[in-house]
């Protein structure tokens, strides 16, 4: 990012809107609490309890989830607009994965979304081992004995779509990915994007099983037995979308966070947390809506987990004077993580103008209250991210994913160095029980102040868009 900042002075906007903004911002800031927003926590799991342990979209547990959402902001006198849409999904049938020899034992793959089949029957063959540092994202890194055989490559380095093509190209007949992730029995579940690129038979394998079995093909071969399957469906989901009866609608303020969880879990922080602390915002911003100058509007979006297919559709729907006229969008993620950092996006390179102002309000806001913070870098794995490739500004935070806990992290926050910062993430264990409250009340405090003062204010996030 450049160190010239975009915005205006302070000195240029106008005292009176600036002494509005920071009233209603304090106001407000001091009504959301995280008592608030664990009553909206608790439907979330009850939504999962009730529904299979999932809230993922086109499930029910998402549909309760969005029910309880709709109730609560309709008795606060919103108006709430169901905009839905469908997109191509993949639901495994067969997940199977044995080691035949020399030591028979059961693995625990999750097939990617959008994998091709192992013959029916299944496959058995010999497992070839990549080299110890390469990541299978250049073609040398297949140089050796793979064809014919399942290729067991290290997670990162390049997206899974071009591991595939390589691993295919190389005559390999399936790709095994170790997912790297601590604990040693933690999986998450991967995409093949975009679908047609998907060559070989692919699945992630928690770490400790991967470098077992890397262990065992150093010593001699390996013989697997691979069932994986998986078929196509259209999903249907929906966003939920609500706006402030006042405010200039050439200046739309967004604040949203994604309502669905993963398959495989609950998702009580991934992303209930942030989901809840932004009802809990509109409930609480609603007796105030005569001071509100610039209209708000609170999004839940659906499909997130799926490749930001809710929030990328309502993108995809705004007309050009609807892209302008969003001076900025508001995106936070797991914001109740147990091992938690304090963690503000922050843009290096070409982010929209306006993107470092929104940053600003929320460092100030964290610094004014003795709250370090350490930048997140917007990567694009959440909704932030369609509204950016449309030259939106954006900001927000997180307090951690399967990000590993730094020293220096551990130093800042408290916590457990080496450890993830939410150890449960996309497992069954994302439950109410394992959040932080004090993180989410903080951040809690952080969204409510910035979604008001953004909400009376947003001249220097315009100014710095050349408005």
């Amino acid at each position: 990012m450049s160190s010239v900042s975009l915005a205006s002075p302070a000195s240029a906007r106008m005292p009176s809107v600036q002494a509005d903004a920071e009233r209603l911002a304090g106001r407000l800031a001091a009504e959301v609490t995280a008592a608030g927003a664990w009553r909206h926590l608790e439907a979330f799991q009850r939504a999962a309890d009730d529904h299979n342990g999932v809230r993922a979209a086109g499930t029910a547990g998402y549909d309760a989830s969005a029910r309880y959402v709709t109730r609560r902001l309709t008795e606060a006198g919103y108006q709430v607009r169901v905009q839905r849409f469908s997109f191509p999904d993949s639901v495994p049938v067969s997940q199977i994965a044995r080691v035949t020899a020399p030591d028979p034992r059961t693995l625990h793959p999750l097939l990617a979304r959008f994998s091709p089949a192992t013959p029916d029957g299944g496959w058995r063959g010999r497992l070839a081992v990549l080299p110890e540092k390469a990541y299978g994202c250049d073609a040398a890194d297949y140089a050796g004995d793979v064809r014919g055989h399942a290729v067991l490559a290290r997670v990162g380095g390049c997206d899974l779509a071009r591991k595939t093509e390589l691993a295919a190209a190389a005559g390999a007949t399936a790709l095994l990915v170790n997912v790297d992730q601590q604990p040693a029995d933690m999986n998450i579940r991967s995409t093949v994007r975009p679908p047609a690129v998907a060559r070989v038979p692919t699945a992630n394998l928690p770490r400790g099983e991967a470098e077992r079995l890397a262990a065992d093909a150093a010593r001699g071969p390996v013989d697997l037995f691979l069932d994986l399957r998986g078929r196509a469906v259209t999903t249907d989901s929906y966003n939920l979308l609500a706006d402030t009866p006042a405010g200039r609608a050439d200046r739309t303020v967004v604040l949203g966070s994604h309502l669905d969880s993963a398959t495989e879990g609950p998702g009580l922080n991934d992303n209930g947390s942030s989901a809840a602390m932004v009802l809990e915002t509109a409930l609480r911003l609603a007796p105030h809506r005569d001071t509100v100058r610039n209209r708000v509007r609170f999004a839940f979006w659906g499909a997130e987990e799926e490749g930001m297919i809710g929030s990328g559709y309502y993108v995809g729907q705004l007309s050009d004077r609807e892209r302008r006229e969003t001076a900025l969008v508001l995106n936070f993620e797991t914001i109740a993580s147990p091992n938690y950092a304090r963690m503000v996006y922050h843009g290096t390179g070409a982010v929209p103008p306006g993107t470092d102002t929104v940053e600003k309000v929320f460092t100030d806001r964290f610094a004014r209250r003795g709250l370090p913070t350490v930048p997140l870098e917007f990567d694009g794995r959440s909704d932030f991210a369609p509204f950016m490739a449309a030259g939106i500004p954006a900001g927000g935070g997180s307090a951690g994913y399967n990000h590993l806990k730094t020293p220096e992290w551990q130093r800042l926050f408290g916590g457990t160095a080496g450890e993830l910062t939410d150890p449960c993430y996309h497992q069954t264990c994302d439950t109410l029980s394992h959040l932080d409250r004090t993180i989410l009340g903080q951040f809690g405090d952080a969204m409510a102040w910035a979604t008001a003062r953004f909400a009376v204010d947003v001249s220097d996030v315009g100014t710095a868009r050349g408005r």
